[in-house]
């Protein structure tokens, strides 16, 4: 009788010891379980997709204060691009300052417009000039606010006689503001100005 109850007994205790090493089992690995998808869920909202093309590309979210130098630069690349990439054609002349004109304040329209009065453009047109530009460096000083640039560039003038190259080489700050379709790396250029914009060589068409 009592060798019985003694066996029950040890039963018992084998049995309260495995329920509460399973519990506590269980506790650890629905403590590690929500862990991991704290952790999972944090990393995904780190992340961004960007669509193009029809698919969608991984990007990674960081601070703008780690991306200004790369942004700065290509904000001002682009403008000069735009602004500097011209046709024989009225239409994508003015598309492309239409653009340009969004990432950069007045001072750019004023030599715009300057341009446009001596017949700088309509002289691209009815020459059947093609004007590009190849830029090879762009310096940002971000320890100041706002942000002193200085742009190295080369420019091409094709004609249809000639082809001649010209050393670009223009400065400016750039300003914060809000991110937009037309402007989508948030910086607007002020005081733009050209330092030196020489002829290099000319070359005769063949």
């Amino acid at each position: 009788m009592f060798k019985k109850m003694k066996n029950i007994d040890t039963a018992f205790r084998h049995v309260r010891s495995f329920t509460i090493f399973m519990v506590v089992a269980c506790t650890l690995i629905s403590c590690f379980a929500i862990f991991k998808s704290v952790n999972l869920v944090s990393q995904m909202q780190e992340k961004i997709y960007i669509l193009a093309n029809g698919k969608a590309l991984e990007a990674f979210a960081s601070e703008r204060k780690d991306n200004i130098p790369v942004e700065a630069r290509d904000h001002v690349k682009t403008f000069h691009t735009l602004f500097f990439t011209l046709d024989p054609d009225d239409k994508a002349i003015q598309a492309s300052i239409t653009k340009a004109l969004y990432l950069a304040d007045g001072t750019a329209k004023r030599i715009y417009d300057d341009l446009k009065e001596t017949g700088y453009y309509s002289s691209l047109i009815s020459g059947n000039v093609n004007q590009t530009i190849s830029v090879d460096s762009v310096v940002v000083d971000i320890n100041d606010y706002p942000y002193r640039f200085r742009c190295y560039a080369r420019q091409n003038i094709v004609r249809p006689t000639s082809i001649t190259s010209r050393n670009l080489i223009t400065e400016g700050s750039l300003r914060n503001v809000g991110r937009s379709d037309n402007n989508p790396h948030g910086f607007l250029i002020e005081r733009w100005n050209t330092i030196e914009n020489r002829d290099l060589k000319t070359e005769n068409r063949r």
